[in-house]
C-alpha cells in the first residue's frame, strides 16, 4: 500500500514507520532525546487532527516532516537552545576546580542509538546518520538559527533536494540555498572535533575500550590517562566544569573525583559513540549504584572526549541500564 492510499484506521501504523527517523530529525534540531520524542508525539497528534485536510500532494513522509519541522521551530523560537559546558566557560584547572551546577542552562543531552538511527543496509547511509548525531555535531547545530538548522539537516544529512526543502518550508529555492550557505559558514567557524562511530566496533576501537574499562575499574589513573589524547576534555553536565589535558584530568580523578574509585562500567552506545553506565560503590558497602553515563569520543586511537552525564535518574532508564549492580553482576 502506498502512502497516498493510507486511510485513517491505518494511519498509526503508517506513521510509525517513520518514528525513528523523525525522532532523529527532531533530536538534531532540539538536542534532547526527551524533547525529540515529545516533538514526534506532537507531530502525530497534529497529523491526526489535520488528516482530513491532507490532500496527498506530497507523500505522507514529507507531510510528517513538514509538521515535525513546525513543531521544532515553535520550540526553538521559544528560546530552547542547548549547550555543553565547553560552550559556556573556559577550562578550569584541577587545583581550583569546583562543581558549579547551572540549573538555568538547558544542557545538550545524549540519546540511545536505537531511538534515532533507522535500520539500513547501506553502510554509507548509516555512517552519515551516526556522524550527524555525534555530540560535537549536534552541539554545533545549536549555534545556527532555527530555519538554517532545519535546512542544513534536511539538505546535508537527509539528502533532500533544494526544491523539496523549499516546499516544506514554504519558501524559494534561492532562499534555501542562501540559508544553507550561511549555515555552512557558521559551522566552519566552530571547530567540530572529529570522533569515530562505535557500532560495530572495529578491532582497534574494541581494544582501546577494553583497556579503558580495565584501567577505570582498577582506578589506575596512569594507565587511564595514557589512553587520552594530550588535549582530551572531561565534562560533567549539569555542572559547567570542564577540564583539558592529562595533568588536570588525572589530578581530578585522584582528588575531587576519588569517589569513583571502585566503580564498575557497563557498556552501551550513545550518539553513535561508545558509552558506559558508571556505577560507584554503594554507601552501604554492598553493590554499586548509578553515578554517570559516560560517552566517549575517540579519534586516531585515542580518547579525545570524556562526557559524564550525571543525571542518572533520567539517563539510565532511557538507556535500559540496570538500576543497580550487585556483587555478582557480570558484563556480557
Amino acid at each position: 500500500m502506498s502512502d497516498l492510499a493510507t486511510t485513517p484506521p491505518d494511519l498509526d501504523a503508517a506513521m510509525d514507520r517513520y518514528r525513528v527517523e523523525l525522532t532523529g530529525y527532531c533530536y538534531r534540531m532540539l538536542g534532547s532525546a526527551f524533547d525529540a520524542e515529545d516533538a514526534v508525539q506532537d507531530t502525530y497528534i497534529r497529523a491526526w487532527r489535520a488528516y482530513e485536510k491532507f490532500e496527498g500532494r506530497s507523500s505522507l513522509r514529507s507531510w510528517l516532516y513538514r509538521i515535525a519541522t513546525n513543531v521544532c521551530l515553535d520550540l526553538l523560537n521559544a528560546g530552547n537552545k542547548r549547550a555543553r559546558p565547553m560552550d559556556l566557560t573556559a577550562p578550569q584547572h584541577q587545583a581550583s576546580a569546583v562543581l558549579n551546577e547551572r540549573p538555568e542552562v538547558t544542557w545538550l543531552e545524549p540519546v540511545p542509538d536505537g531511538r534515532v538511527l533507522p535500520q539500513t543496509s547501506d553502510p554509507a547511509e548509516l555512517a552519515l546518520a551516526k556522524e550527524s548525531v555525534r555530540l560535537a555535531f549536534v552541539a554545533a547545530l545549536q549555534h545556527l538559527p532555527a530555519k538554517q538548522r532545519a535546512v542544513l539537516i534536511l539538505r546535508e544529512v537527509l539528502a533532500w533536494k533544494a526544491e523539496e526543502v523549499a516546499r516544506l518550508l514554504e519558501t524559494t529555492v534561492a532562499s534555501v540555498n542562501s540559508a544553507l550557505q550561511r549555515a555552512r559558514a557558521t559551522l566552519s567557524g566552530h571547530r567540530i572535533r572529529e570522533s569515530e562511530a562505535a557500532d560495530p566496533l572495529d578491532a582497534a576501537q574494541a581494544e582501546l575500550l577494553g583497556r579503558y574499562l580495565s584501567a577505570f575499574e582498577a582506578y589506575d589513573i596512569t594507565r587511564l590517562t595514557a589512553l587520552l589524547h594530550e588535549d582530551a576534555v572531561l565534562s560533567m553536565p549539569p555542572f559547567d566544569l570542564w577540564l583539558r589535558g592529562h595533568a588536570d584530568i588525572a589530578a581530578w580523578h585522584l582528588n575531587q573525583g576519588i569517589g569513583c574509585k571502585g566503580s564498575r562500567l557497563v557498556p552501551t552506545t550513545a550518539n553513535g559513540l561508545p558509552a558506559f553506565g558508571q556505577y560507584r560503590p554503594a554507601a552501604s558497602g554492598t553493590g554499586h549504584v548509578p553515578w554517570a553515563l559516560q560517552v566517549l569520543e575517540i579519534s586516531d586511537g585515542k580518547i579525545v572526549g570524556l562526557n559524564a552525564f550525571l543525571d542518572t535518574a533520567r539517563w539510565f532508564p532511557l538507556f535500559g541500564l540496570p538500576e543497580q549492580l550487585d556483587e555478582a553482576y557480570e558484563v556480557e
